[in-house]
């Protein structure tokens, strides 16, 4: 599906009148082009002697956002599949393990203001508010999801864990930023 197509394709596709692309797969996106800046930053960062001593935390980190980077494209076709089956249950899947992994990428991020080249750290930045636009567009398509799923006990349960997430990830995001800011002015 989109995972071999053009950009210009999805985006095509997205804006047209067509059910799917929509929001969900929007999301999954947002958090690929989040995770595969890490990847960038790291990718920059190996092989520079200032940073040799994190090389080992570095490579495991890369590891990880690679591994994120292809789960997340594998999503942006999985939530169009999702929608069109019109089973809310398959829907909701997608949007709730987009947001579980947007959190774990963002993670990385406030380790990586120290460990990474100085040079890339604004695209830190951008990676971090990627991550979180993804699992806030992500935590809306669970909560759609779930009304239409009209199972309260599920719903508050899984309402109540990822407005916690989302708090969290606001937190890691606004202390990246923070941090960043104080490199870049110095």
């Amino acid at each position: 599906m989109y995972k071999d197509s053009t950009l210009k394709k999805y985006l095509d596709d997205l804006s047209a009148k067509l059910p799917a692309p929509g929001g969900g797969s929007a999301s999954a996106l947002s958090a690929a082009l989040g995770v595969s800046l890490i990847s960038m930053v790291i990718n920059f960062t190996l092989g520079k002697s200032r940073y040799a001593r994190y090389e080992n935390e570095l490579r495991f980190i890369l590891r990880n956002s690679e591994n994120l980077r292809k789960e997340f494209l594998r999503l942006v076709d999985l939530d169009v599949l999702a929608y069109k089956s019109k089973n809310i249950k398959k829907a909701l899947k997608v949007p709730l393990r987009t947001a579980d992994l947007c959190f774990k990428g963002i993670e990385f991020c406030p380790t990586l203001i120290k460990k990474a080249n100085v040079n890339l750290i604004s695209d830190l930045a951008v990676a971090a508010i990627l991550l979180e636009a993804g699992f806030a567009s992500a935590y809306f398509n669970i909560l759609i999801n779930l009304r239409s799923l009209k199972d309260k006990g599920l719903s508050l349960k899984i309402n109540k864990e990822f407005k916690r997430k989302l708090k969290q990830i606001k937190k890691i995001r606004l202390k990246t930023e923070e941090e960043i800011g104080k490199i870049i002015r110095g």
